[in-house]
């Protein structure tokens, strides 16, 4: 419920609900199953849901409101504030008198939502505290709304006659693009598109279930339920996502690519589009690329000390390669970006062979990937190579030809950037050696490896300072070198000498709030492994040497392990112990 424990405890022992004794009891309880103590009361039946909610309401002195009491939810209201925003929010309208609008909130504190929906609707309003199954109550209006718009569109594309001399086929394709543009279509296909932007997605994902569609955001690297729609919807949504993506609307069988813009005043937008056959229909994924993101330095990535040392002194040779590892959606696009705007100057010629083109950056000549009409990485790169280049950029290495040509372009006096797919730096030798490459060019050519992942980033607005406990330390023992850790800290100068365990360093937690929309978490940022490619590694490259070998040499020469950089990251206050656990266990 909207208040905290002790306000909780206040309301219920003065109204003699439960003695405070009983009440110390399940707070207790609530605690050891990290469970809210409201849920815990309501479960055991000791106060109902709505006497809570009626509490709530007394406390933050504005009205309770039961919406199951209300027969259906008017559509003029509630539509005003989009499924996905009163999904996330916890907050439902449902009644409009003139320039107010009735507003129903589970937390009717969180202002900074009242005033964005006051902005986008441009009313007043009016906040009522709502129960949690008030609130499913109004979301589920949501989906009986939309049921019943898109049976009329369907109906109304039914009842059309088909033409004598058409065909089955083109007359299905011909209702489906009239029905992609219908208005109730666009709208959901243009709310999902705007708080995509507004929450900073990266990706969207429409998943056709057997009874209904699923729509879900990836913000900050986790999945969320954002929105979910009659089944009566999929055809026109899929349909409407595929015109604007210039997609054939009539093909259900094959996957499909495709790309769009959305461009306003304070963003710019480019979608790349996925679609693909599944049981139940066909899933839809879009990837979000912000043009208008400036590139960032190698600090403002979360390079420190060591790592920034060895990528400057690297990219600063006259020739060879820099690659760059990690799985899809790890960053590797952002961080080759931020070394070519680093070597951006007008004494050098840039050229870029990417898929796609995620940024564009004035002075570099970019190069789009077209494998439709014969132009992939290998044959680019040929290409560029003939274009007097200084420095070329890669957007992957993916097969033997495209490595071929990278590392006799490395070799013959070019700086070469580019990425792999491989779970750390030294795995990127291993990796080059099974696509083709021989050793000897491996080790002649390759100058260092960057190794990387997305670690949430704390919310600096609710971080708070702890220390891990003796219990918690041993737990992490099992999965990493701590005695190592420590070591590395104290070299790189992040905690004193004296320190001799985990337990007496500060780290840092979110406590949520409405900023990072009770997470504790606010945007990405990396941590990182560098590997310089020494004299000894070279050595152990021409020797096929496994990747732990070649890795614990790096080490012993100084580099700081992926989820070293992580705990780094955690005692600075940039993120958790949590986040690097879970990133090192992908």
């Amino acid at each position: 419920m909207a208040f905290n424990t002790q306000q909780l405890k206040h309301a219920l022992i003065d109204k003699k609900i439960v003695t405070a004794t009983v009440f110390d009891q399940l707070a207790k309880e609530a605690l050891g199953k990290k469970q809210e103590v409201a849920d815990l009361l309501v479960d055991k039946k000791i106060v109902n849901e709505e006497k809570l909610a009626q509490l709530a309401a007394g406390f933050y002195e504005v009205e309770y409101k039961d919406l199951k009491e209300l027969d259906q939810i008017p559509k003029d209201a509630l539509f005003l504030v989009p499924e996905p925003i009163a999904r996330r929010h916890k907050v439902i309208a449902f009644g409009k008198d003139k320039d107010k609008l009735n507003l129903g909130m589970v937390d009717p504190s969180d202002l900074e939502t009242r005033d964005a929906i006051k902005k986008k609707s441009e009313l007043q309003v009016a906040p009522f505290l709502i129960s949690k199954s008030s609130l499913e109550f109004g979301l589920k209006q949501y989906h009986t709304s939309l049921e019943a718009e898109f049976a009329k569109i369907i109906s109304k594309q039914n009842e059309q006659p088909l033409a004598p001399d058409s065909s089955t086929a083109s007359a299905v394709n011909e209702k489906l693009k009239e029905m992609a543009e219908e208005i109730p279509v666009v709208r959901v296909v243009d709310t999902l598109l705007e708080y995509a932007i507004f929450e900073k997605a990266s990706d969207i994902h429409i998943e056709p279930q057997e009874k209904e569609v699923m729509v879900r955001y990836r913000i900050d690297g986790v999945l969320h339920d954002v929105m979910t729609l009659p089944k009566i919807i999929q055809p026109a949504l899929i349909a409407r996502i595929k015109v604007i993506s210039s997609l054939k609307i009539d093909e259900h069988r094959l996957p499909q690519d495709g790309r769009f813009k959305v461009q306003k005043d304070n963003y710019n937008i480019s979608f790349r589009v996925s679609t693909i056959p599944v049981f139940d229909g066909e899933k839809v994924v879009m990837r979000l690329l912000d043009e208008s993101v400036k590139a960032m330095t190698l600090e403002e990535l979360g390079f420190i000390h060591r790592n920034y040392e060895v990528i400057v002194r690297n990219v600063k040779k006259p020739h060879g390669a820099l690659l760059v590892t990690g799985p899809t959606g790890s960053g590797k696009s952002t961080t080759l970006y931020t070394v070519l705007s680093m070597l951006n100057s007008k004494g050098v010629n840039i050229s870029t062979i990417e898929d796609p083109i995620e940024y564009r950056i004035s002075g570099i000549n970019q190069t789009q990937v077209n494998p439709k009409i014969g132009l992939t990485f290998a044959m680019g790169l040929r290409a560029l190579l003939r274009q007097d280049p200084n420095i070329i950029m890669v957007g992957e290495i993916r097969d033997a030809e495209t490595a071929e040509e990278a590392v006799h372009a490395a070799l013959t006096g070019h700086v070469v950037l580019s990425t792999l797919h491989t779970n750390n730096a030294a795995g990127a030798f291993p990796r080059l050696l099974d696509i083709g490459v021989e050793p000897y060019l491996i080790a002649s050519t390759v100058n260092a490896v960057v190794g990387q992942r997305l670690t949430r980033q704390l919310c600096e607005d609710c971080r708070e300072e702890y220390k891990i406990d003796k219990a918690f330390e041993e737990t992490l023992k099992k999965d990493f070198n701590i005695e190592a850790l420590l070591e590395v800290m104290k070299r790189e100068k992040f905690i004193a000498a004296k320190v001799k365990s985990l337990a007496e360093v500060p780290f840092f937690r979110g406590k949520g709030c409405d900023k990072c929309s009770h997470t504790g978490y606010r945007g990405r940022k990396g941590i990182f492994e560098v590997l310089e490619v020494s004299a000894v590694i070279q050595d152990l490259i021409m020797k096929r040497t496994p990747t732990s070998q070649i890795e614990q040499k790096a080490v012993e020469e100084g580099m700081v392990l992926m989820w070293q950089d992580g705990f780094i990251k955690s005692i600075q206050g940039r993120t958790t112990i949590e986040e690097v656990i879970r990133v090192s266990r992908e």
